[in-house]
């Protein structure tokens, strides 16, 4: 997944073709971008901070996400985050050469593609001038990936960056045993027959057992789904309303997909193989059907089983793919937005700025938690899994005429990025819990309550996992007992909350999963017309990540 973040847009050529193609825009664009329908957002106060620069989400794609062992399964990561930038800039009709630096997020690398930010930033052809590189934070990747973003534009070191994230876990990197890795080594430093000879008699037929890649807390050796089975046991939630949970999620996701709501997909030609244009594991059922699996973790009595757990922790089924978005950063200087850039003199005053390209949502308020205690803030955008952000800094004001900027896309978003904070808590009991300690934390910041908050994207690992943090979060006695609280942080109404589906539906590709939820905020924001957005999400080492997005008033 890919996003563009900017300041004031760096010295463009005059020679530019973006720069000329705005600069003789028709006057009828600005009619067509008006004709779009707005977002009729409610009068509540707005999280933009005056006088400073304001970085927004403009647009974001992803390619569908499919089950692993699918139709990607001869591709690199790096193949589908090319694919992703690709989809981006052909959207946005964002030239390559403004773009300063790029960040990727993955979780299980590709050892021949390390930085496969850089990779596949070669690959779509950026100039090799571009830096680019790769982080990696769980689940929360592409969010931490962003975050770097903003922090560069905010620090002036920048002017656009794109961010995002990858995973394929089609190809995961099955190594050697430990023992065979060390005889390979050495028998590479011997240097006479004898010596070899004598290491090839210590071979074992049990030195040829691979070591597979497990999703498992390396601190604790327990697997995500057993602890999940733990936490739906300690707050009682049943079997049956796991099953229910997951039924939802698959059905919403359906209802979304056949009514071309998610609209962040682009079709995606797989070498040799046809275009996949959707994801292909939105699978509604019942829930008799359901009721026959048997338990994956905790056998006989657990609850988790592989119809109410994400992709990722179902039978090796996860999602790779790429999820793009533009974040362009704008300023508003007497009700009219400016853009600044290319070489003055070339440049044009352009119309309201609602009329030269379609705003959606600010990202007012992020956070990274990691549930404990407060370790750093910076400015900062959420990133992508599985694909790119495109990042820009705010327009500053000048005394010169201003380029104006039509995109061939008319649903560009727009989110303004705000403060980041990140906590830590215990990874053996509370390893899922990150929404519940993260969302009060963010909503305290930004000044709001549950109660402003229009479209609810919580990551969904596991039905257990949602249920869970809802009983916490409604609870008054572990708000005061683990939490620190007076009070409760209160239920995200179910009416609101993940209406497009979610993980359990459209998979959970680590790197891509925390762009697919702005993205999903961001749309459905601009669908109902509401104004805030909050998206959490849980991930390993007991970390969690919770933002709001804000639609752009018009």
């Amino acid at each position: 997944m890919t996003t563009i973040l900017t300041y004031p847009f760096k010295k463009l050529p005059t020679t530019s073709k973006w720069a000329l193609r705005f600069a003789i825009r028709p006057l009828s664009c600005s009619s067509q971008l008006r004709a779009a329908p707005a977002v009729q957002t409610k009068t509540k106060k707005t999280l933009a901070k005056p006088n400073i620069r304001n970085v927004v989400l403009v647009d974001g794609v992803r390619t569908p996400f499919l089950l692993s062992g699918t139709s990607y399964k001869d591709l690199m990561p790096h193949d589908l985050a090319r694919a992703a930038l690709t989809g981006l800039l052909h959207r946005t009709s964002v030239p390559k050469e403004v773009v300063d630096y790029i960040i990727f997020g993955t979780v299980i690398q590709e050892v021949k593609t390390s930085n496969v930010a850089r990779e596949a930033a070669l690959g779509a052809g950026f100039s090799d001038k571009t830096p680019a590189h790769t982080v990696t934070m769980a689940c929360i990747s592409a969010n931490q990936a962003m975050t770097t973003g903003v922090g560069l534009i905010a620090s002036g070191h920048c002017d656009v960056i794109v961010a995002g994230g990858v995973e394929l876990m089609s190809d995961i990197p099955i190594r050697h045993s430990r023992k065979m890795r060390k005889l390979m080594l050495d028998l590479n430093k011997a240097k006479s027959m004898g010596q070899r000879l004598s290491l090839i008699s210590k071979f074992r037929l049990n030195f040829l057992a691979p070591e597979l890649p497990a999703v498992a807390e390396f601190s604790t050796s327990e697997t995500m789904g057993h602890s999940a089975d733990r936490l739906a046991a300690a707050f009682a939630v049943s079997r049956l309303e796991q099953d229910e949970y997951a039924l939802r999620s698959h059905s919403l996701a359906k209802k979304a997909q056949d009514e071309g709501l998610l609209s962040d997909v682009v079709p995606f030609r797989v070498p040799g193989k046809d275009t996949v244009t959707k994801d292909n594991g939105i699978r509604p059922s019942s829930l008799e059907q359901m009721a026959k699996l048997k338990p994956a973790f905790i056998k006989p009595y657990g609850t988790v089983t592989a119809a109410n757990s994400s992709f990722l922790v179902t039978v090796n089924a996860i999602c790779g793919e790429e999820l793009v978005r533009l974040v362009i950063c704008k300023t508003k200087l007497d009700d009219r937005a400016m853009w600044h850039g290319v070489h003055m003199s070339d440049l044009h005053p352009f119309d309201y700025f609602q009329g030269m390209l379609k705003v959606q949502v600010y990202l007012t308020d992020g956070r990274i938690c990691m549930l404990d205690y407060c370790r750093g803030k910076g400015f900062g955008i959420w990133v992508i899994s599985e694909g790119y952000f495109l990042m820009v800094k705010e327009m500053f004001k000048t005394n010169h005429s201003l380029i104006s900027l039509y995109y061939q896309s008319l649903t560009s978003l727009f989110f303004y990025l705000g403060i980041l904070c990140m906590w830590s808590q215990d990874p053996k009991d509370q390893l899922l819990l990150g929404p519940t300690y993260a969302t009060p934390k963010v909503l305290e910041k930004a000044g709001l309550t549950m109660n402003d908050i229009d479209a609810f994207e919580f990551h969904e690992a596991f039905s257990g996992q949602i249920l869970a943090n809802f009983k916490a979060m409604d609870s008054d006695w572990f708000a005061e007992n683990y939490m620190g609280r007076k009070t409760k942080v209160g239920l995200p109404p179910l009416e609101k909350f993940n209406n497009w589906g979610g993980s359990l539906s459209l998979g959970h590709p680590f790197g891509a999963t925390g762009c697919r939820l702005v993205m999903a905020a961001a749309n459905r924001l601009r669908k109902e017309g509401g104004q805030y957005g909050l998206v959490a999400a849980c991930a390993a080492g007991g970390q969690g990540h919770a933002m709001i997005v804000e639609a752009y008033p018009k």
